[in-house]
């Protein structure tokens, strides 16, 4: 209580240093507070750029801004005179995309995305001219879901260039795009896209609420926006389909499901989706419904023989001699009779080596990652054999199971396929069949329990909806696939009537 009073002197003629205590919201009716206030909030960031003419003030980010449209449309339109309303300078600018914010904090994000900030002197608003930079690359092939038959174009990071594509092929007014912002420091851009009067109310309103409640500080990937919203964010298996096909994403919205874009990234969300519908893709439905029902079941058997295959070899030699046919028996001891390792370590290895060669041809440049995968794993293979690590038959099972596991048209879902065969694989070490059966139900009993925007996986298996089963593990005819999937909770039901188009 007897400390000296600490007193400031204040200086009425600093008219800039009061600034620091004006709130953020507040524009600064004079150019000199308003410029300190920009300067504070950016940190005094060395790229800010500063143009004054008169009375008017404009500011950018360096390399943000198109610089060629900002002095012909900007610089190259305003009068060398001044200014009384921001309505005079609206008039004079040619940019398209105009607004007035009277909100500084709005003002500085725009900024920081491409806009140019305009201040007259003594308003308290700032206009706000969108001429960002575009940098985007054009349009490509997409590269992990390539197809023969249907478009041959995939998304880009740029989020209008998506929507447009999704525009130019649903050209329907029904089509909504909701747009959030998620990113405390990144303002990312979210689309949600769905067919009004065709997606479910509930799905919309669920995912919407999932998408409001995120609170991070950025988001860059709409991989990770993925993993936000999925119902279960703690099983393996993936909920929602991420595609870079923009006629993936059409043929589901016009379906009842729901697109989610986020800008920066060239995969979308499309939801809600059905654990069979990860080994389905678009071109199934170019070809004929025999072939397409052919491919689909050799991709469902496929991950049935690269999840089990190696499993069954594993318990088969360990504990059940008596399953493996006679003539088998002979060429399989002649193969095993130098391993020194029991099944179980051997099959471990290679399917160790394998994922290694896998990865390494993944994060390689293409055509060395194409040498590596084939040379690689011949080398080895060919080493591992004449060293007596393992046998020419375990080498055939393990190289089929890797290579069933590459016809799922879905990345994340052969991720996963090869992720699960290791602890089904240390199970049929152990307790051999018995090993196999119980992880089988275990993995049958969390699927069973998964949902998908509070609808269930495992349809239109569980529970069982008949009628869906003609577009599931199998394709029939256009005739027989009229009605709209009843995962999605479509508003209307019915695709077209089957008599029309025969």
């Amino acid at each position: 209580m007897f400390k000296k009073r600490r007193t400031t002197k204040v200086d009425p003629n600093d008219s800039i240093r009061s600034v620091e205590n004006e709130s953020c919201d507040d524009i600064p009716v004079e150019a000199a507070q308003l410029l300190s206030l920009v300067q504070k909030k950016l940190h005094h960031t060395s790229d800010l750029k500063v143009i004054t003419l008169l009375n008017i003030t404009l500011f950018y980010i360096e390399n943000q801004v198109d610089d060629h449209e900002f002095n012909r449309n900007i610089i190259g339109r305003l009068k060398r005179e001044e200014y009384s309303t921001s309505k005079q300078i609206i008039h004079d600018i040619a940019v398209h995309d105009v607004e007035k914010s009277p909100d500084f904090e709005h003002a500085i994000i725009m900024v920081l995305k491409g806009s140019v900030g305009i201040h007259v002197q003594g308003a308290k608003e700032i206009i706000l001219a969108k001429i960002p930079l575009n940098n985007h690359r054009s349009l490509s092939k997409p590269e992990n879901e390539s197809q023969v038959i249907g478009p041959q174009v995939g998304f880009n990071e740029s989020l209008s260039t998506n929507v447009s594509m999704i525009r130019r092929t649903l050209v329907t007014p029904d089509l909504k795009n909701e747009l959030f912002i998620i990113g405390k420091r990144t303002h990312t851009a979210v689309s949600v896209l769905y067919i009004e009067g065709l997606a479910s109310k509930d799905h919309v309103s669920r995912l919407n609420e999932k998408i409001s409640s995120i609170q991070l500080d950025g988001l860059l990937d709409s991989a990770v926006l993925n993993q936000l919203i999925n119902d279960n964010a703690l099983s393996i298996f993936p909920q929602m389909l991420l595609t870079e096909r923009p006629d993936r994403i059409c043929d589901g919205l016009l379906n009842g499901k729901i697109a989610v874009l986020v800008d920066g990234s060239t995969m979308a969300i499309l939801c809600p989706l059905s654990f069979i519908e990860f080994f389905e893709s678009r071109e199934d439905y170019n070809v004929r419904w025999p072939i397409a029902t052919f491919i689909r079941l050799l991709r469902f058997i496929a991950m049935l023989l690269s999840v089990f295959f190696t499993a069954l070899y594993v318990a088969a030699l360990t504990f059940h001699y008596e399953v493996i046919p006679q003539a088998l028996l002979v060429p399989l001891g002649e193969s095993r009779s130098r391993v020194p390792f029991p099944p179980l370590f051997e099959a471990l290895l290679l399917e160790f080596i394998i994922e290694l060669l896998r990865e390494a041809g993944a994060r390689l440049p293409t055509k060395v990652g194409q040498t590596m995968g084939i040379v690689g794993g011949i080398v080895i293979g060919t080493a591992a054999v004449q060293a007596g690590f393992t046998s020419n038959i375990l080498i055939i099972i393990v190289a089929l199971g890797a290579l069933a596991s590459f016809t799922t048209p879905s990345y994340t879902m052969g991720s996963l396929i090869r992720i699960i065969r290791f602890p089904i694989l240390f199970l049929a070490g152990f307790w051999g069949f018995y090993g196999i059966m119980f992880s089988f139900c275990i993995i049958l009993i969390h699927l069973l329990r998964l949902s998908t925007l509070g609808s269930p996986y495992m349809a239109p298996f569980y529970p069982p909806r008949f009628r869906d089963w003609a577009d599931s593990i199998v394709r029939l005819p256009f005739t027989n696939t009229f009605k709209r999937p009843t995962l999605s909770r479509p508003q209307d039901k019915t695709k077209y009537k089957p008599d029309e188009v025969n």
